[in-house]
């Protein structure tokens, strides 16, 4: 058969299925969700995902992705090259591992890519320990990097930001706000998120489903939309908060099936009339029926391509093998991908997240280990989606707070604007750098201002090229929204040119 999750499919339709008779009260909700897996299963082939990795501190992006032509890397070199603690990365080098770890001695040379569309004599490449990646955008073809994105409400260049002539995103450099503005396009306080406007678009196609907007990383504004509710959970799967069927389907507390279901009442329900009591005991209700619906419908994590746990695990820069929390959220969002036809959904938006990149200091052994963790992570997951046989219908994505200053501090970088993204999966146009990449200058002793580089202001920092409302847009219309949908979620998007959009994705 052409659609290679049909088998897993129908087996996991046939064990939800068999879980439907132990919901009782949430019988109604489980119905209506087969009903709708069921309807999907004809149409399987048009399911997509988009999976947001959110780099929370602010990933310096300079030593992420990097110009290496001549002129290039002589302006990184020299602006990077600061004491007591270098963090430019080298060219040309073997690693020494003798060296202290995390030091561009310690880690070599940095990874070529080749771009299929040439960029004015540059050339480029990763970090030393994006390995797996380099692979991914050389040979694979399923990876790609987009140049120089950021928060914008209009196209802005160098002398409309110094002159005030045009305007800009409220706000910056601020890790909260600009955070917010990634993820909902406006600074903190923003309550609805374009990924959760995306769900609210395709909603109606699936009956609103539960399982369209899942979080493995907590609450996020991202996922948040006007009608459709996030739902979350942790690496392991769903959160408990009820009871779970025994292979009997019973459900007990301390061996009693009596007890078992008065503990469901009593969370479920309200003891009077209150408005917030009354809600209260809905949610909770939802949430224990669907946690059992979605326990139901997932793959084992111990089984493959999932498993086994050593699969989670990442190298690290003592050497040793540690668990990685990446891998672990992008763990149970293939398994949820995998049990897609049982829940009953067509469209999916997930989010998962990395923590630490806010290198003030440190940065050559902060980096590099958080390198380390989303060369595997992404690499697992590519595995698995390709193991799934849905890599074309998936497409993960980076955001972060921003990018970082050019300049050095000492031994880490500040805060900074523009940044370059990685996207990845079989949809993808892949083995290409989107956008122009930025020119790099070198700093103006007086005020740092690198007055030779247009794409450069105060230390360095980037002034984005591509809009957070143009990298959405290129995904959400490669998920099926249309033109006036896009309008509608990213504001911004009608002062941007159609020559300006970014052609990500393949047609």
């Amino acid at each position: 058969m052409n659609d290679p999750l049909s088998c897993a499919g129908r087996r996991l339709f046939l064990k939800q299925a068999g879980a439907l008779a132990t919901l009782g009260a949430g019988a109604p909700l489980a119905l209506n969700l087969a009903a709708a897996g069921a309807a999907a299963a004809a149409t399987a082939s048009d399911y997509k995902a988009l999976v947001c990795v959110f780099l929370h501190g602010g990933n310096d992006a300079f030593n992420t992705v990097l110009a290496t032509d001549d002129d290039s890397w002589g302006s990184y070199t020299e602006v990077r090259h600061q004491l007591p603690d270098s963090i430019a990365l080298l060219r040309n080098a073997t690693a020494n591992r003798t060296a202290r770890p995390g030091t561009p001695a310690w880690l070599g040379g940095v990874l070529p890519i080749t771009a299929a569309t040439a960029q004015a004599g540059r050339s480029f490449a990763l970090h030393p320990l994006l390995g797996d990646l380099q692979g991914l955008f050389n040979t694979s073809k399923r990876l790609a990097v987009v140049a120089n994105v950021g928060p914008l409400l209009e196209p802005l260049s160098k002398a409309d930001y110094l002159q005030g002539l045009k305007r800009k995103p409220r706000k910056l450099f601020s890790h909260n706000d600009q955070q917010s503005t990634w993820m909902a396009l406006a600074p903190e306080g923003a309550s609805v998120g374009w990924g959760g406007r995306m769900a609210d678009m395709l909603a109606s196609a699936q009956g609103g489903s539960l399982f369209t907007a899942i979080s493995a990383s907590g609450d996020s504004v991202w996922l948040t939309g006007q009608t459709v509710r996030q739902y979350q959970v942790s690496p392991a799967g769903p959160i408990r908060l009820g009871t779970m069927p025994d292979s009997k389907g019973v459900s007990r507390v301390y061996g009693s099936d009596v007890v078992g279901a008065a503990l469901e009442r009593v969370v479920s329900s309200s003891r009077n009339n209150h408005v917030m009591a009354a809600d209260l005991a809905g949610v909770t209700q939802r949430s224990m029926q669907a946690e059992r619906i979605l326990s139901s419908a997932l793959p084992s994590a111990a089984l493959a391509p999932f498993g086994p746990a050593t699969a989670l695990q990442y190298t690290t820069l003592a050497g040793s093998r540690a668990p990685n929390p990446l891998a672990q959220q992008l763990q149970v969002v293939a398994r949820t991908i995998a049990a897609q036809r049982t829940l009953g959904v067509k469209r999916q938006v997930f989010f998962v997240s990395l923590s630490g990149f806010d290198t003030h200091s440190d940065q050559n052994r902060a980096h590099a280990d958080l390198m380390a963790r989303l060369n595997h992570g992404l690499q697992y997951f590519d595995n698995a989606l390709m193991a799934l046989g849905v890599s074309p219908q998936v497409t993960t994505f980076t955001a972060s707070d921003f990018g970082r200053t050019f300049t050095s501090n000492g031994d880490g970088s500040d805060h900074g604007w523009g940044a370059h993204h990685l996207v990845m999966g079989g949809a993808v146009q892949g083995g290409d750098v989107h956008g122009d990449f930025p020119m790099l200058g070198r700093k103006n002793r007086r005020d740092n201002l690198f007055d030779a580089s247009p794409d450069q202001i105060h230390n360095g920092i980037l002034l984005p090229k591509v809009s957070v409302d143009q990298y959405g847009a290129a995904l959400g219309q490669w998920f099926g929204l249309g033109a006036g949908q896009l309008a509608d979620i990213f504001p911004n998007l009608v002062n941007f040119s159609g020559a300006s959009r970014l052609a990500l994705m393949k047609a």
